[in-house]
């Protein structure tokens, strides 16, 4: 679907936001078929090491310089993008938080679970995001008091509320090998009373589930700003919460992330609290 048929699922959003949705919606399609069009090839592409277990690629980086381009026209903005401009913080009139390959793990494998995502504030506000699954070729968008979609149809989180039904996804801290003892600490807590936990390595993605409704909720214990901004719109304006692990509602930073629908939100909260230092 092209940017005009998908904003027309926001109809009661603030023009100037759908306006930022459409620039966001065509430059996530643009690094998307960029992806796509690495991937019957990715065998053949250099993995360059960050971390222990995270990976960059050239497919990360340009998919992100295509983003940039895209999105030049808007005017001046901070650009915080997890290849190119990390430290970046979000200030007076726009940001731009951009994740241009998030699952690169997934993406290098061939597993079919990495999504291009990108957020816009104005002023410090969440104004608008897009979080586009190159695999399955969806594309989910919110815009701020304009509800969330998929493919230009609404979506809401699920109306399950018992644990018994719920399935949740999680994201192990593999970044921080200091927080595994508190991770594996909590996965039984969840697992034994829960039909089952999901942890397919891609966060934007696993925000998205929860607001589609395919997963009743969410947690991981640390995430990066281009990892949860436009996930942290699309859960509020399908109608759940995403807070810290305090109660407190999460922020376009590095932080710790509970989300869900309002009563598999207060379940998880309350079932982790104490697990985390």
């Amino acid at each position: 679907m092209d940017a005009d048929a998908l904003i027309q699922s926001h109809p009661h959003a603030a023009p100037a936001d759908r306006v930022l949705l459409a620039a966001l919606v065509e430059a996530a399609a643009e690094a998307a078929a960029f992806i796509r069009s690495h991937e019957e090839a990715r065998g053949a592409i250099r993995w360059e090491v960050k971390d222990a277990s995270d990976f960059v690629s050239l497919v990360d980086r340009g998919a992100e310089e295509l983003i940039r381009r895209a999105l030049a026209p808007l005017g001046a903005a901070t650009f915080i993008g997890e290849e190119g401009s990390p430290d970046a913080r979000a200030g007076a009139g726009l940001t731009i938080v951009c994740d241009p390959l998030d699952g690169t793990t997934n993406f290098l494998h061939g597993f079919p679970a990495y999504a291009v995502s990108i957020a816009a504030l104005v002023d410090g506000s969440l104004a608008a995001g897009v979080i586009h699954d190159v695999a399955r070729d969806e594309v989910f968008t919110c815009v701020r008091g304009g509800g969330s979609a998929k493919d230009g149809r609404p979506i809401h989180v699920s109306p399950i509320d018992d644990p018994a039904r719920a399935l949740v996804g999680t994201g192990a801290p593999f970044r921080k090998p200091d927080q595994l003892a508190t991770y594996l600490d909590q996965l039984p807590r969840i697992l034994a009373v829960t039909s089952g936990i999901r942890r397919a390595g891609s966060a934007a993605l696993d925000l998205a589930h929860v607001a589609a409704g395919r997963f009743e909720c969410f947690w991981e214990l640390r995430l990066a700003p281009w990892d949860i901004a436009a996930g942290l719109l699309l859960v509020r304006e399908a109608g759940g919460r995403v807070t810290d692990f305090t109660g407190r509602d999460a922020e376009v930073a590095h932080t710790g992330i509970v989300a869900g629908n309002p009563a598999m939100h207060a379940w998880l909260l309350r079932t982790l609290d104490g697990t985390v230092p």
